[in-house]
């Protein structure tokens, strides 16, 4: 009798541990919640039930802790202040596979809040026992820790190293080539994570035969997986030539083109992340893009994203067109400057517009044609508006004047240029007047043209330095023109007409 009430005891103590951590993982899911609970030290009171001899209090206590950790860094430091994390690293080794799921599950969630608390999580040994969690059985157990791995090597080199160094990327590899979409889903972000940092890095998760197996990925039905394959690649392809090689031989053009069309943002984003990180390399790769119907692609992706997901493909064209005037001209018969011209005009996003600046200034900057072609789709004026507006980013408007600067040393678009001569500073007034002093001294067309457009008048209007580069190319076009026409244009010359009629006697009160 006595032995039956004292178990009736243990059984009640039990029970409410079980009632406690089941009620604490509830509350701990709601964020409204949390504050309360913290301040109710539940920190302390979980802590002791990690250890707890019933498996099912543990796990749950574990899954209670991540909740919590979770919601904020203040309590995800709570976790390591505490001591938790390395009786949580020596669980991994020792418990079932369910302890092992939550017990990952906190270290993610510590990890994912700075490079400090990863750090820390690296620190109780916890990535060796993630690796080992990976040669589980158990496709549960393997995705929880390839998640804390992608958590810990997203931060920073030193801790992406150490995710390496303990042998994590052939088994991320290998959960790639696993039947489980969500497994090969962490372990592609993973992989991505890890690439992102150093060549170096790239270099290993390249090594290890990873382009051959996302590579296989690219038609793949569920758009978060492909969202994270072509985030992988586009990290391995962005850090060197030869990587960015690497990556276009796995014949992945035009195959991911299609892609550009995927109904998952995210997805269109990271293909044209991927093409901009591949044609920035060299004119050889861009090349290969627009060989294989790239620019067209990537323009029709530029017309149909909105705000920053436009910024890859905007990049992308500029790139291309930077290495060559056929590359540029590729951009250009693709329809490629409207879309940049869209871009730069009704973008609010001044990133967005400083990209789609630079772009144009790469387009224009070869020949007089290039010019030509960006200038008629009247993106000159505006190139000068954001780079005097003060409401402008710096970087916003030093993209703006360079592109401007770069177009208009090519430009021989005559209407164009006088647009420009009543609005333009100094600083870019000298190049639309250096481009008149080319353009005249050759075409009679283009001097009547100037006359009759008034563009004669604005020239003797401008006030020079004598001795400076204005002054010469205002000389230069002056005497491409009778001297009379220039003084009929020049300012205060009807004073002089009225002196003159002051002076002058008609000839019949001579006689």
């Amino acid at each position: 009798m006595a032995s039956r009430q004292i178990l009736q005891v243990f059984e009640s103590y039990q029970k409410a541990r079980s009632t406690f951590v089941q009620t604490v993982a509830e509350l701990s899911s709601r964020p409204q919640n949390v504050d309360a609970l913290q301040e109710a030290g539940v920190m302390a009171l979980l802590r002791p039930l990690l250890i707890d001899t019933v498996p099912t209090i543990q796990q749950t206590a574990a899954l209670a802790l991540g909740r919590l950790a979770n919601h904020s860094d203040e309590l995800a430091a709570a976790v390591v202040h505490d001591d938790i994390l390395p009786q949580l690293v020596y669980s991994l080794a020792e418990q079932n596979r369910f302890y092992k799921k939550a017990a990952a599950f906190v270290l993610r969630t510590v990890a994912k809040h700075s490079p400090e608390l990863a750090k820390a999580v690296v620190d109780s040994g916890a990535v060796d026992a993630l690796v080992t969690c990976m040669d589980e059985f158990d496709p549960g157990v393997k995705e929880s820790a390839a998640w804390a791995l992608g958590y810990i090597a997203r931060h920073n080199t030193e801790l992406a190293q150490a995710v390496v160094d303990a042998g994590a990327v052939p088994l991320l590899i290998l959960c790639v080539q696993e039947p489980e979409v969500s497994l090969k889903r962490i372990a592609a972000s993973a992989l991505s994570d890890i690439s992102k940092h150093t060549p170096e890095l790239a270099q290993t998760v390249v090594d290890a035969g990873a382009i051959a197996y996302l590579s296989q990925l690219l038609e793949v039905q569920d758009a978060k997986l492909k969202r994270q394959v072509f985030s992988a690649l586009g990290q391995i392809a962005k850090h060197t030539v030869d990587l960015a090689e690497l990556v276009v031989e796995a014949y992945i053009f035009p195959a991911v083109l299609p892609s550009l069309k995927d109904p998952d943002e995210y997805v269109r984003k990271n293909v044209a992340t991927l093409i901009r990180e591949v044609v920035k390399h060299s004119s050889e790769l861009a090349q290969l893009i627009v060989n294989s119907g790239g620019v067209i692609a990537v323009v029709d992706y530029v017309n149909e994203s909105q705000g920053s997901a436009m910024m890859p493909g905007v990049m992308a064209l500029g790139y291309i067109s930077a290495f060559s005037e056929r590359l540029s001209m590729s951009v250009i018969v693709s329809h490629g400057v409207p879309a940049l011209a869209t871009a730069l005009q009704q973008d609010a996003e001044p990133h967005v517009q400083a990209a789609a600046a630079w772009s144009l200034g790469q387009v224009g900057r070869h020949t007089p044609e290039h010019a030509k072609h960006v200038a008629e789709a009247n993106v000159l004026s505006t190139l000068l508006t954001l780079s005097q507006d003060e409401m402008s980013s710096e970087d916003l408007r030093a993209k703006a004047s360079r592109a401007l600067k770069n177009i208009l040393q090519k430009c021989t678009h005559m209407p164009a240029l006088q647009a420009l001569l009543s609005e333009a500073p100094p600083s870019i007034l000298e190049n639309v007047v250096s481009q008149f002093a080319k353009i005249l001294p050759g075409d009679p067309k283009a001097r009547k043209q100037f006359v009759t457009s008034g563009g004669l008048k604005k020239i003797q209007e401008i006030k020079t330095e004598e001795g400076s580069d204005l002054s010469e190319a205002i000389l230069t076009i002056n005497e491409c023109f009778p001297e009379e026409i220039v003084r009929y244009y020049s300012p205060g010359y009807s004073d002089t007409l009225l002196e003159r009629l002051d002076s002058h006697r008609p000839a019949s009160t001579r006689a």
